[in-house]
Order: structure tokens, then sequence, then C-alpha cells
């Protein structure tokens, strides 16, 4: 849905496409007599870093360094294409050939080769980071030659073209000095030109792109903390482009002169996860009187409206082999008789961790949350926590409850389910060797049917291990001044500027 109070027809819409021709406007910091061309973005999370390697799964980190450094494929309606990898092939189960674009060089003039493309992927296994479970069944990266690179597997691979577009290519020689992620030099259509954490990253265009160079000179990413403070300066023409509008703030772009506002379809949603390595929540019947103790439904509806759905599995139904599942009934009497049988008639006292401005309502959400836990003898300390600090806490497994947002990057279950819940992530204490089993297969095979077929099973062994609460899909959202045009709002949320116009 799109609307706006002028001139219809001026905000078009394919998807989550914006092609927007010019209707008057404030005209932005675009100079149509061809002077510089600055685009502002203001985005719901700043990035916390540009290595996007130490943070491969941070939204923030990823949509800030994707525009300068690029990935071997890119995925579009479910399936990869190519962009700094012409074409691959699998000559045998456990072998995949990527053939390299020719006459690509980094923004520093330096040729692009196999050699940057093995020691990316090198390092981010090495890391052992929140991507690695999904590459581990690499055993030999090889530079064959300076445009071809095999990839060597312990046994079939066959998502590792989808994976590839999660893993940037940086300068092979340099990705494992932390001053080279500082200004990463990548091959893409704009150039780091600085990086002030908690203030804003500057990008500048990229002239010598092998591809269609960027349409802005200068591209702004700014640090606004405050949902409202974003908003006004959208409405002050200080900012150009917003997302992730809380449901309540909408009224505050939506029909207002001069900004065009929209939503669509997320690989976005939120999750509640329960520490399994802790007590009570490494017993299965605790977990469950959790989600049956919650209104789920009433809670969605109340807080999210039309920009949310009830979840029906452990990733949203836009990705590529979502289940749909049962959500959990809203039995109080049952929550309470659960966590009898597990030994706890009195109840349990916990805490739940949340990221400050971690995502939309995400503090009433987990205030509604408490409440209803509180009413069946849960009683929940709220902590919320500075994001660097959440996020340190997170890794290091430093909570019982964990709720926050999380996306499927690359559109496919794979990337959640094999990345999140298969016994080598260790991400809180869960472990079910059918499941692996299950997901094993699914990431063997090249049938996407049966592929569609495995991850099902495999939503269901999770939904009914009750290892998290998955309470809502979220909708992607965003406003634009009405001067700006080709933006392309992707399901995944992180958005390419390279060919977006002010002006």
């Amino acid at each position: 849905m799109i609307s706006r109070s002028r001139a219809m027809g001026c905000l078009v819409a394919a998807a989550l496409a914006l092609g927007l021709a010019a209707c008057g406007g404030s005209g932005g910091t675009g100079d149509s007599a061809g002077g510089e061309q600055v685009l502002r973005y203001a985005p719901q999370l700043f990035p916390v870093s540009l290595d996007v390697q130490q943070y491969p799964a941070e939204e923030a980190v990823q949509t800030t360094v994707q525009q300068s450094l690029e990935t071997l494929t890119v995925m579009k309606d479910g399936k990869p294409e190519p962009k700094l990898a012409t074409s691959w092939e699998s000559p045998d189960d456990k072998t995949w050939v990527f053939h390299l674009r020719e006459g690509v060089t980094f923004t520093d003039g330096t040729p692009f080769t196999a050699k940057d493309v093995k020691g990316s992927v090198q390092r981010l296994i090495d890391l052992k980071g929140s991507l690695t479970p999904l590459l581990t069944g690499i055993e030999e990266i090889e530079a064959t030659d300076d445009h071809t690179v095999t990839f060597k597997t312990s046994s079939p691979l066959g998502t590792l073209p989808s994976t590839l577009s999660l893993v940037f290519i940086g300068q092979g020689d340099k990705v494992t000095s932390d001053a080279y992620w500082q200004k990463p030099i990548g091959t893409g259509p704009f150039v780091f030109d600085s990086f002030s954490p908690d203030d804003k990253v500057v990008l500048t265009r990229n002239d010598k792109y092998w591809g269609a160079k960027a349409k802005v000179n200068r591209l702004e990413i700014l640090n606004m903390p405050e949902v409202s403070a974003r908003i006004t300066a959208l409405n002050n023409d200080e900012v150009d482009v917003l997302a992730a509008i809380p449901p309540d703030q909408v009224p505050e772009v939506q029909d207002v002169p001069g900004i065009a506002y929209g939503n669509g379809p997320s690989y976005n949603y939120y999750f509640l996860w329960f520490n399994q390595n802790n007590k009570p929540f490494d017993n299965v019947k605790v977990r469950q009187a959790m989600l049956h103790a919650v209104d789920v439904k009433s809670i969605v509806g109340d807080l999210f409206g039309d920009l949310g759905a009830v979840g029906q599995a452990p990733i949203t139904q836009a990705v590529f082999g979502a289940a749909q599942l049962e959500p959990y009934s809203y039995d109080p009497e049952l929550a309470k008789k659960l966590l009898a049988e597990a030994g706890y008639p009195q109840g349990i006292t916990t805490t739940v961790q949340w990221p400050l401005e971690g995502g939309p309502n995400i503090r009433p959400m987990a205030q509604a949350f408490i409440s209803a836990w509180e009413k069946v003898g849960i009683k929940v300390q709220p902590q919320e926590k500075e994001r660097a600090t959440w996020l340190k806490d997170l890794n290091s497994l430093n909570w019982d409850m964990n709720l926050q947002t999380n996306t499927t990057g690359t559109g496919d279950a794979d990337f959640t389910l094999n990345r999140l819940y298969n016994c080598d992530a260790k991400r809180m204490g869960y472990c079910n060797k059918d499941l692996d089993k299950v997901l094993g297969k699914a990431r063997e095979s090249l049938d996407q049917e049966e592929r569609k077929t495995l991850y099902a099973q495999a939503a269901k062994i999770i939904w009914d291990d009750a290892v998290g609460l998955y309470p809502v899909d979220l909708k992607n959202n965003y406003a634009v001044r009405d001067d700006v045009k080709g933006l392309e709002m992707p399901a995944s949320g992180r958005p390419d500027f390279s060919q977006v116009s002010v002006g």
C-alpha cells in the first residue's frame, strides 16, 4: 500500500521499487543544473563497525558495506545471479567452480583476482562467526587462476551460490588487518570517505566503477537513534530516506506533503530465544509454558496493525522454504499446568534482554510479554541494553531470554535454520540431531521442491521443541522526500543506493 497527499501517480511502485518522478517538492540536496548530489539516509540502526566479516549478520553493517564491497552473487527472486562472478558450475558432488568478472579493479586501482575471493572467504571461516555454519563444508579454496576460484567441500553443498551472496570481497592480502576495516577498499560503486562512530558514514562515487556509475556524488548514512529525531529531520528536509518506521509513528510521514510513504514484504521478523544452557529453560515444558502464556495474536494486532502478521514459522512467510505452522494457543491454565509438571508449581524468576532501539515497538512488546507471564507466576526482570553491550552479551550467552529482530539475509531458509539451529551453531544451548540430519539433507540437495519439504520438516521440529517465540513477521516500510528517484527497498531491508538520485 502506498499513500501520499500530492499528485497521485507521483510514486510508482513495483514490489517495493520506488521510481519516483519529480512532483515539485523541496528539491532536497540535488541540483538540476548538474551540481553535487547528496543522498542522506537515516536507518533504524547505525553500523557498529565496517568490518562486515566480524559482523556478517548485522543488517546495519551489511547495508553500509555493500555500497562499496561486492559479493560473487546476488539473490533475485530467491535465486543467485551473477555479480563479481559471471558463472559457476558443479563438475562433481563436492566441487564448485566460480568464474570471475574480468577487468574489475578495487577503488585504489588494484586488480580484483581469485586471491581476493580466497582471502575473504577464508577469513570469514577462520573467524568462526555467525555465517561460519553455512560454510563449514568447505575443505579447500583454490585460486585456480586469476579469474577462477574452486571450492572443494566435504559433502555436497548445494547452497554455496546462495550463501556467497553474503560474503563481501575485500583485498585478500589485507582483510585480516583491523586497520583495513577502518576504511575498507572495495570494487563497488561507492568509496568510503569517512566513518565516524555514533555520527555518520560518508561515501563518494567511484567514477571508475566497472558497472553502472552511482547517480549521486555523495552518500551519507546518519546516526539518529531516536525515531522522533529521524522523522523531524525528514520533514525538515535534513534527511532524504527513512526505513523501519514504527507503526505508531507512521501518521507522522503518511499523507504529508513532500513525502512519499510505502510498505511491503520483508524477511524481517522478531524472535525471543530461551537460553537452554540455563535452568529452567533446559526443560521443554517450561519453554512451552512460556509460549502458551502469551496472547500473541492480540499483542501483534495492537502493536503492529497491518505492518505485522503473527509468525507461523521460525522464518517469515516471504522466505523460500517457509512452513505454515499453527501458533501456540493462548492458554494460561495450560501454561500453569506445564510449569507444575516441569517442577515449578510456584512459578519461576528470570530475565529478558533486548537492544535499545532494536526494532519497531520492541519495548512495549517486551513489556506485554512480561505482563502476560506474570499472570501465570513467571516473574521476568527487563534488561534493555545499549546495542554494543547487548551484542556482546548475546554472543557470550550472558542472558536468560533474548528478544530481537532478525532477517533471513539470502531469502533462503538455509540462511536462518542452518546458521542458527544446528548443533554446531551453539547459539542458545539447543541441539537436536534429528534436526541436523534434515538440515544437512536440505543443504546438499539441488532439488528445490525437495528442499522445501525438508525445511518444512525442520521448522516443525524447532516449533515443537519450543526453541523460541516467533511472534511477528514484519513488513518493510519507508518514507522518502518526493525528489528521490530510483530507490528499491528489497525484502531483505538492505537497499542499494547506487541508482538512486535526488532532485
